[in-house]
Formats: structure tokens, C-alpha cells, sequence
């Protein structure tokens, strides 16, 4: 006997999903509670719609996701470098939260990169090394969601500092939400402690921005959360929202 099995909603079009946009910031402003932000367009577009990206520094857009979309995908760029921290951080919000973490790997294994591309390719060409595993499995994840969530803040860096609440995502087309654009690393730190969200050990000992462990040191006081990153070099994105 077959089962009918329900086929996804189709992909809204493109003049739906900026009329979206002007109507969300019509709504809200950097004031706004990012949870009624995501539930807002939970509720127009459909949990299964919408994808949170997260690398795991964190666990603040985990947790806004699992609050604001139970049953929301968590979309993880396993690029096989991360910190065993990052990954058990990932491991505890799978098994916590009503969430969907989906670890997206790269083509190639760190052993067949090193084969084709030669060893600590992130040290000699730290561009193509994100593009290869971080940005590609991404890019293809995100196929087929009407729209994104992420961690983009204004203080990160200077590239950041006009990071819109919701924007229209040219390169992967769709609805770009940044909940916590607005938020200071003081707001981001108030935000773990008021609501007991489970952080990234590495925090505790001056990691701050948390990437692949080959490209990330820990922050000296009073630097920024971003400076920890690609230390020594003019590097400061790994290509996903560029």
C-alpha cells in the first residue's frame, strides 16, 4: 500500500517575500524583541521555511530559534576544524532544544583537501579555505528556504555597522533577518546570563568569536569580540555574507 507523502509548500516569489520585508520593517525597529521578530515571520512564512544559521561561538541564535520556531532548522558549517567545544555546544542544542541541527560538511574531507590542495590550505590561502568549507555547503543548504536568520551584529566590525533588522538577500534570494543586529557584546553577554543560554566554553577563557580553531585566538581585554579572528591578517569575513 502507498503513503502519500505531503510535498513541501512551494518557494514564495520574490515580490511576496520583499513585500514581507517593507512590512517587517514597518513593524519593528532595532528596539524590537528579536523572538517577536522571528516569531512574526514564523507565522507568515512557516517554521519549515526559514533557516537559522550558527556556528556555535554561541548559543544565543539556538536558543532564539528554538524559542521563537520549535522544530526550526539549525544550519551548522561542519568544516572539520572547529574547536571540540563548538562541537559539543552543538551536540547539547541537539539533544536540548526542539530544534533541527543540520551540520552541513564540505565536499571534500580536511585529508582530500590537503591531498588536492596541499596541507593548511588556511594558512596559505584562508579565502578559498572558507569558500571550500564554510560558504559552498552553506550556499547549497540554503536552497529552497524563503529566508535565513543569523548572528550579524553592527559592533562585529566596521563592514557590519549598517546591518539592516531584514534585508532581501541578493545572492542567495530570499529574506535575510539578523534578530540581533542591533545588540552591543555587553547586550549579547546580558542576553546569555538573563536567560541561562548555554555558551561555547571557550568564552570563559577569552575566545569571543569562535571559528575554526587554526584561525581563531583568544581576545585580549578590551578588544572586540571580532578580533580573535584571523589574527595577523586583513581577513575579516569568511565569504557567507559577503
Amino acid at each position: 500500500m502507498s503513503v502519500d507523502v505531503p510535498l513541501a509548500p512551494p518557494r514564495r516569489s520574490e515580490k511576496e517575500l520583499r513585500g514581507l520585508i517593507e512590512e517587517a520593517l514597518f513593524l519593528f525597529d532595532d528596539d524590537a524583541d528579536p523572538l517577536g521578530l522571528l516569531s512574526w515571520f514564523g507565522v507568515r512564512l512557516g517554521v519549515h521555511r526559514i533557516a537559522v544559521a550558527v556556528s556555535f561561538s554561541d548559543g544565543v541564535m539556538a536558543c532564539l530559534g528554538a524559542r521563537a520556531l520549535p522544530g526550526v532548522d539549525l544550519l551548522f558549517a561542519d568544516t572539520g576544524y572547529h574547536f571540540a567545544e563548538t562541537r559539543g555546544l552543538r551536540d547539547a542544542v541537539a539533544a536540548m532544544y526542539p530544534v533541527n541541527v543540520r551540520s552541513l560538511e564540505p565536499d571534500l574531507t580536511v585529508a582530500e583537501q590537503d591531498h588536492r590542495y596541499g596541507e593548511n590550505l588556511w594558512e596559505r590561502d584562508p579565502d578559498l579555505c572558507c569558500a571550500l568549507r564554510k560558504t559552498a555547503p552553506m550556499d547549497a543548504a540554503l536552497r529552497g528556504y524563503d529566508a535565513w536568520a543569523t548572528g550579524l551584529r553592527r559592533s562585529d566590525h566596521a563592514g557590519r555597522a549598517d546591518t539592516p533588522l531584514v534585508s532581501w538577500d541578493d545572492k542567495h534570494g530570499m529574506i535575510k533577518i539578523n534578530p540581533i543586529a542591533a545588540f552591543s557584546d555587553e547586550a549579547l553577554d546580558a542576553c546569555i546570563d538573563k536567560y541561562g543560554i548555554m555558551h561555547n566554553p571557550l568564552r570563559d577563557v577569552g575566545y569571543r568569536s569562535i571559528g575554526c580553531s587554526p584561525c581563531t585566538r583568544p581576545v585580549v581585554d578590551g578588544g572586540s569580540d571580532r578580533d580573535g579572528r584571523w589574527q595577523g591578517r586583513t581577513k575579516i569575513e569568511c565569504g557567507l555574507h559577503l
